[in-house]
């Protein structure tokens, strides 16, 4: 008889997990995997794929705009909430069912329901116990609302993907990807939008020069944006709102949407029962191999609170499954990890910001391109695109790449490529760009910032 049910027990079937799962499954552990709510977790269900099947949504009504300057006579565009709605949960149900396929091909047998760890190698699911010689938790983030008056008036973005009708008048409070992100959904699907932020800026973090310029984009397109401002109270007015900041007049609303960070899902989890240690934001501690404090139990992903990015936690499943069951001792470069913001235009960036460079290195060159793009110059539109390259002057290496503008996460994936690879200026002068691009300008940038 089996010392344990099973060789490996996932608790959470989001992106980090199932990648955990199934890998392991592949190279022949026994392995099941518990989902309390629906399988792909934040990213497939209200995080990455819906939230860019509606910044597609929200570009069209600019793309109709653009359009005129290109000869098309677009009659009066009318936008059915409802539709966007049905055919997102279509596609949605479709990648349910592919985690599911995933699973079972590679022998991974699910529980729906939520599982507890009831010591360091058994968990109980249903009112089952399971044991399992080491025990992988991969429960994410969930949103924080800090405790104010008028909470229950307020969504998180989980809510927003699921609105029965779309607000006339809509309130984002926070300063990080998820409100910068709504913010531009919401304004392009026609919503009276307003961003507010208790700091000076938002989009903590990334480069200072970025971060400025995208304000200033998107000020032109009509969002407003609020910094410096804090809440104070929320209170309801018949079917709407009325939201009391600091330092404005009180805004009406239809609806009041936070996006003030995500918390690691670790409660009543009995990580506490098993002597799990958690920091003090309630994260899982792990060290280099994912272990926890219980030498059995290890975690990936948002729960560990480090980098909260989806391929970086599907890369953490991949060298977890890896190690424990493929005889191999990987670990995930956490530097030069590329990503974007699909803000209306889009900030994408890898390596050092300009703040992060100068700390690090003495002698540093900042190049730079701001220009309208070839598609604005028939459209009439204000929308302008910054790029910026950040180099070592000392070995030429290139540091960090930045830009705001049209597919901004597109093509610094590629670039995320050379930096990964060392990539040096004189390698981006070499390199004969694609003309007529956006990108080619990366491969431009002669003369350093003076």
């Amino acid at each position: 008889m089996a010392e344990y049910d099973y060789d490996l027990f996932v608790i959470g079937a989001g992106s980090g997990g199932v990648r955990a799962a199934r890998m392991a499954g592949g190279f022949g552990a026994k392995v099941a995997i518990a989902e309390e709510r629906y399988l792909g977790g934040t990213c497939v269900n209200v995080g990455c794929i819906p939230k860019k099947l509606f910044v597609y949504a929200a570009h069209y009504a600019e793309d109709f705009h653009d359009a005129a300057g290109y000869g098309w006579q677009v009659s009066e565009a009318n936008f059915d909430w409802n539709t966007l709605l049905n055919n997102k949960n279509n596609e949605i149900k479709r990648l349910n069912g592919i985690y599911a396929n995933l699973l079972k091909r590679n022998n991974v047998v699910l529980y729906n329901g939520r599982a507890v760890l009831t010591g360091p190698n058994t968990v109980s699911v249903n009112g089952e116990t399971i044991s399992a010689r080491r025990i992988l938790v991969a429960t994410g983030g969930w949103p924080h609302i800090p405790d104010i008056p008028g909470r229950e008036h307020v969504i998180s973005s989980n809510e927003a993907f699921y609105l029965e009708t779309l607000p006339e008048r809509a309130v984002i409070v926070g300063g990080g990807y998820i409100a910068v992100e709504f913010a531009g959904i919401f304004h392009g699907l026609g919503v009276d939008t307003t961003l507010i932020y208790r700091g000076d800026l938002f989009l903590r973090g990334f480069d200072g020069e970025m971060r400025e310029f995208l304000a200033e984009q998107m000020r032109l397109k009509g969002i407003k944006l609020l910094f410096n401002t804090r809440i104070n109270s929320m209170e309801q007015q018949g079917s709407r709102y009325l939201v009391n900041a600091s330092g404005t007049a009180p805004l009406p609303a239809d609806l009041v949407m936070y996006a003030t960070g995500r918390r690691p899902n670790t409660a009543n989890l009995g990580l506490e029962t098993a002597g799990v240690k958690l920091n003090d934001k309630g994260a899982i501690v792990v060290d280099d191999e994912y272990r926890s404090s219980v030498s059995s139990v290890y975690a990936i992903g948002d729960v560990t609170d480090r980098m909260n990015l989806t391929p970086v936690a599907t890369a953490e499943g991949t060298a977890l499954a890896n190690n424990l069951f493929n005889n191999q001792s990987r670990r995930v470069d956490y530097r030069d990890v590329p990503t974007c913001i699909f803000s209306q235009p889009n900030l994408g960036t890898v390596g050092l910001t300009e703040e992060q460079a100068r700390e690090e290195y003495a002698n540093v060159e900042i190049y730079k391109s701001r220009f309208t793009s070839l598609k604005h110059t028939l459209t009439g539109s204000d929308e302008k695109t910054l790029m910026k390259m950040i180099v070592d002057k000392d070995t030429d290496r290139v540091l960090g790449v930045h830009m705001v503008g049209a597919d901004a996460g597109e093509i610094i994936q590629g670039i995320g490529i050379a930096l990964k690879a060392g990539a040096t200026k004189a390698t981006f002068d070499a390199t004969i760009g694609i003309h007529p691009t956006a990108a080619e300008e990366f491969v431009t940038m002669r003369e350093p910032e003076k």
